[in-house]
Parts: C-alpha cells; structure tokens; sequence
C-alpha cells in the first residue's frame, strides 16, 4: 500500500530484516484485493485507509505470489510499527536511498513521480 500524506510524502516500512517495502499483505482466499488492502492496514498499522486506485503493474513476489499496489491516504488513526521493525514518512529525494526489497523496487519510480 503505497499512503500518501498530502505533505509529499509516502510511508515506507522496514522489515524485521532490513529490507524496506510498501506495508501491506496477501490476499486471503475468498477475498477481494481491495478489501484485503483496507484489511492490512488496519491489522499492519492501525489505521483505516481510503483506496485512490492500484498502480499499475505487478511484481513477482516469491511463493507464486505477485504484489499489487494500492495507493490511498489515512483517514483515521497514527500509523503504528505492528509488524515492522520501523515505519518512515519518506519524501521524493528520500525514496531511492531506501534500501527497497526487490519486488517493490519498480513501483518506487511511479510513488516518486505521483509526490
């Protein structure tokens, strides 16, 4: 899930392991791909989310998955580290030092451009 704050901002969230990424999860079965974005987010960061759109493309992800990225804003509550090691509003100049995990690493050129 790409947030973004209205400030030029988007959220980025470390890993356990290092790696930086867009918060959110999988698809459980029976579900529909927006519903589980506005799922994650309440269970990864605490907050409810309004939906804007899907970026455009996917990524393999590892397991035969493929991560799809919502983009969207905060509509109620602080995001919280629950699942992460740490979370960061990053700006435009502060995206490409972020060490991104491989599968988010093409969609940071389209956050980039819609800050």
């Amino acid at each position: 899930m790409a947030l973004f704050d209205g400030a030029g901002r988007v959220l980025a969230a470390r890993r356990q392991n290092g790696g930086w990424e867009f918060p959110g999860g999988k698809v459980e079965p029976g579900e529909r791909e927006r519903a589980a974005a506005l799922r994650e987010c309440a269970e990864e960061l605490g907050v409810r989310v309004e939906l804007a759109g899907r970026l455009p493309g996917e990524q393999p992800c590892g397991g035969g998955y493929r991560l799809r990225v919502w983009a969207g804003r905060v509509v109620e509550g602080e995001p919280q580290a629950r699942e992460h090691a740490e979370l960061r509003w990053a700006g435009r100049d502060e995206l490409a030092a972020l060490g991104w995990l491989p599968a988010d690493v093409p969609f940071v050129t389209t956050v980039t451009r819609r800050l």
